[in-house]
């Protein structure tokens, strides 16, 4: 079990399906867990913001360190999925949804966060990217490709921070045992599918203590269906 009492963890998309088990790690480790997504109810300990406008992020961030003064960790939970077609098919709202959602929405709240983790002269990032960022699937161009370029806007983050002490990788699940996708493939055993509490591990070792010199990693979970 990791100690993360004295540390302040923003998590976007809390209240997914990944995002619930990452938060109640956390929050058994003792960290203080700032919760943020479009939908969330505002409370002390979440923050409703959308991540694809930039001042909504910058406002999401400011509120956090106006109450907890400090962001040690940001795990970019946030995304979203959408596909099925062709290239030629595949039309214009699919392809902006899923670069707003898996890439813009990130690119906002690295802006905002990373600030406040150099001026601190340290910092973990994590980002939910996926197994089509490297291994990409037929008929999912536009998600495929905004989960690549995901991957190579942490790893930009890790280079440009390093001498600030800020590590910033990224994991790359398989499918995920979500309530969405065992509703999806009602045919399928989740029990092959990567287990969130396990990715939710993953993120925690990646932003305690033991995860230090790890920074600029695209990390493949796969489960046993690979």
């Amino acid at each position: 079990m990791y100690d993360f009492s004295k540390q302040v963890i923003l998590i976007t998309g809390a209240n997914g399906g990944l995002g619930s088990d990452v938060t109640k790690a956390f929050l058994a480790a003792g960290a203080t867990v700032v919760e943020t997504s479009r939908n969330i109810r505002a409370t002390d300990f979440a923050i409703p913001g959308d991540l694809t406008n930039a001042e909504s992020a910058r406002q999401v961030v400011s509120a956090a360190i106006s109450r907890f003064q400090k962001i040690d960790a940001l795990v970019h939970v946030m995304g979203g999925f959408a596909g099925g077609q062709p290239i030629p098919e595949t039309d214009n709202a699919t392809w902006d949804g899923m670069m707003n959602l898996n890439l813009r929405a990130a690119f906002n709240i690295l802006r905002a966060v990373i600030p406040h983790m150099r001026a601190a002269k340290r910092g973990r990032i994590v980002a939910i990217s996926s197994r089509q960022a490297v291994e990409p699937a037929a008929n999912l161009s536009a998600y495929n490709s905004s989960k690549a370029a995901l991957v190579a806007l942490i790893r930009t983050a890790a280079l440009e921070n390093t001498d600030a002490g800020i590590t910033a990788n990224s994991i790359l699940p398989g499918t995920m045992n979500t309530p969405g996708n065992r509703k999806a493939m009602p045919g399928a055993d989740p029990a092959k599918w990567v287990q969130t509490e396990h990715v939710a591990d993953l993120v925690a070792f990646l932003v305690s203590d033991a995860g230090a010199e790890i920074t600029g990693a695209a990390i493949p979970i796969y489960g046993r269906d690979a």
